[in-house]
């Protein structure tokens, strides 16, 4: 598993990143976003469904467990799983959504309840807040997906 760390951004380097990663997307990619509350998942993912070319509202999936978004290519599911400690069914619908995902991008945010589902290649986004505003991310990500950084940099 490859990494690339980046330092000191702000919400508006995290945009960029995002909408960069989303114009590279070909479908069937899966994200683990992690971070701490407030720390920009949601962020990161409105630039990743901007960067298809949606024009789809993004909200926090808090309480409603999955958002669906269109781009002209592929749907896009948005999971937050944070009130969610056994996703019991929730997990079967992701299971079965991955198993199918060569026409969608899967974002989940707070996946720890359903690591065991994720596919072994997806990329692993962690989030830390460091100080005045600012945040350093790492992205993991295994050789097959190295295409969807082309770009990225603050």
């Amino acid at each position: 598993m490859n990494s690339l760390k980046l330092k000191d951004l702000d919400l508006k380097d995290l945009s960029k990143i995002g909408h960069n990663i989303g114009q590279e997307l070909k479908g069937g990619e899966v994200f683990e976003l992690v971070s701490d509350l407030g720390g920009g998942k949601t962020t990161l993912t409105k630039a990743i469904v901007k960067g298809t070319k949606s024009d789809d509202q993004v909200s926090s999936p808090s309480f409603t467990i999955c958002n669906e978004y269109s781009s002209k290519n592929f749907k896009i599911y948005h999971f937050d799983f944070y009130r969610l400690l056994d996703p019991g069914i929730i997990s079967l619908e992701l299971k079965e959504i991955l198993e199918d995902s060569q026409n969608s991008i899967v974002i989940i945010e707070w996946p720890e309840s359903v690591l065991e589902v994720l596919p072994k290649n997806h990329i692993k986004i962690v989030i830390s807040i460091s100080g005045d505003g600012l945040r350093d991310i790492v992205i993991y990500y295994p050789d097959d997906l190295a295409y969807l950084l082309r770009g990225v940099s603050k």
